[in-house]
């Protein structure tokens, strides 16, 4: 028999548990129902890095790794005995035949770039939202995991709750009709009085490019390197345009979970920006655009099919202009992070999309929750923890949150050129009516961090025909 290596082994013990209880002995070596994954996490402080430590630590944290010294010494307090990495590749160099799955969670510009070195290895992965920084690699993401047939999660918990999937029973049963125009909001922000790069900063003594407790090349990846600042580390990255995606990126994708899943969004005719102020060479400024989907399948619903449905997102400052009706009154809808127009009505959704009510609040008297459709959730990283011990799949597997994440990307680049509709081919991840707008489709990598092109071919042909 060919020996199992870790992965299978663990997939195994779990089957034979669910079979005619024997003794333990004819088992593999070491196996048990209760196996334990052994997990490797890749970021472990910052808002949200201790947070997904600490969500998977049901299992064995087997490996950290972490650019950033405080954060690994805080971590290392409550996981003494896991190994400890600066690099993520000498991480994998030399732990990827202990490990069963990783999380990761780090800057935007780097998600895919580390992800990849895990699914090649046949590593499972829970990466944080949104799943990448571009749009081509979104697409790599997919293709990646279907290719190593690792399980895949996206960190965005919303889409495990009750109330996202109660949402999307209510709307398929048709509580508000057909669903044709969104609008959602976000007025926060990050690094939004940075306009210029931030200059070297100076100790009492000297100027320095970074301080010793972290590794800023490794920091800076794929991107180019500028200097240290506190100014960008450790979170107003996500408001710098080589590092982050602003808001449509940290909270539009928890936003607008429900309808992309409700709605079965996937893929966008065109996106066009509709207002931009702050337009500057490094930072993202305040912008609102709108995202045009044609009609498109829905299993769900008697039709079989969905009407098309434009989606309107105002970010920061562009918040204000979050007027979804003039003849309700402001508390109707003051509380929704985003509201959905039907031909039968209104509904409202906050930010995780874990709530949800009709508009207006009367409408809600003799309201009666639907019928289960989808099946509920033990919970977003528990769900991959079962997943990747070979038990059911995860919600947002990367075959549903790069199509998502992809379509939300593209409002990252559409307010490089505001008033233009651009017409989007999704099938060719491609602007159909500009040229300039194709460059923001796919990532810069600095020298020494190009893909490697033979394994990127590989993946890439093995895009789905839409």
């Amino acid at each position: 028999m060919k020996p199992l290596n870790r992965r299978q082994f663990i997939k195994s013990s779990l089957a034979a548990s669910a079979a005619v209880i024997a003794p333990f002995n004819i088992l593999p070596a070491g196996a048990s129902p209760n196996s334990k994954l052994n997990v490797g996490c890749i970021g472990v402080g910052g808002m949200q890095g201790f947070s997904d430590v600490n969500s998977v630590r049901s299992e064995n944290i087997y490996a950290m790794c972490d650019v950033d010294d405080r954060f690994m010494k805080r971590a290392a307090e409550h996981f003494p005995a896991a190994q400890k990495y600066r690099d993520f590749r000498q991480m994998f160099d030399k732990e990827a035949k202990n490990l069963d799955a990783v999380t990761i969670t780090i800057p935007d510009h780097m998600h895919a770039t580390v992800a990849l070195w895990a699914m090649e290895r046949g590593i499972h992965v829970y990466l944080q939202k949104p799943l990448t920084q571009t749009v081509w690699e979104a697409r790599l993401m997919k293709n990646a995991a279907k290719k190593f047939n690792v399980v895949s999660q996206m960190g965005n918990q919303g889409y495990s709750s009750d109330g996202i999937r109660r949402a999307c029973e209510a709307v398929w049963r048709g509580d508000v009709g057909d669903i044709t125009e969104i609008h959602s909001r976000n007025g926060g922000g990050f690094a939004r009085d940075i306009t210029a790069w931030p200059r070297e900063e100076k100790t009492r003594k000297r100027k320095r490019r970074a301080p010793a407790w972290i590794d800023w090349k490794m920091w800076a990846g794929r991107a180019e390197e500028h200097a240290f600042s506190t100014r960008i580390h450790p979170s107003n990255w996500r408001g710098f345009q080589a590092y982050g995606t602003q808001m449509i990126g940290d909270w539009g994708v928890h936003q607008l979970g429900f309808a992309n899943w409700a709605l079965q969004l996937h893929a966008p005719a065109s996106v066009e920006c509709t207002a931009v102020e702050g337009v500057n060479p490094v930072s993202y400024p305040h912008y609102a655009c709108k995202i045009e989907f044609p009609e498109r399948p829905n299993q769900y619903v008697p039709a079989g099919k969905m009407p098309p449905v434009t989606l309107y997102w105002y970010e920061g400052n562009m918040a204000e202009k979050f007027h979804p009706s003039t003849h309700l009154p402001k508390e109707e809808i003051k509380n929704f992070s985003s509201v959905y127009y039907g031909t039968k009505g209104m509904m409202g959704t906050d930010g995780y999309c874990g709530y949800y009510r009709l508009i207006p609040k009367t409408k809600m008297a003799d309201f009666q929750e639907p019928a289960p459709v989808l099946d509920r959730s033990p919970g977003h990283f528990q769900q991959w923890i079962q997943a990747c011990k070979g038990e059911g799949s995860t919600c947002s597997n990367f075959t549903v949150a790069a199509p998502y994440t992809e379509w939300l990307l593209l409002g990252t680049i559409s307010w490089r050129f505001p008033g233009e509709k651009l017409l989007w081919d999704h099938k060719n991840m491609r602007f159909t009516n500009n040229k300039k707008a194709n460059e923001y489709v796919k990532p810069n990598f600095r020298k020494g961090w190009k893909l490697d092109q033979s394994t990127v071919k590989a993946i890439m042909a093995l895009d789905e025909q839409v």
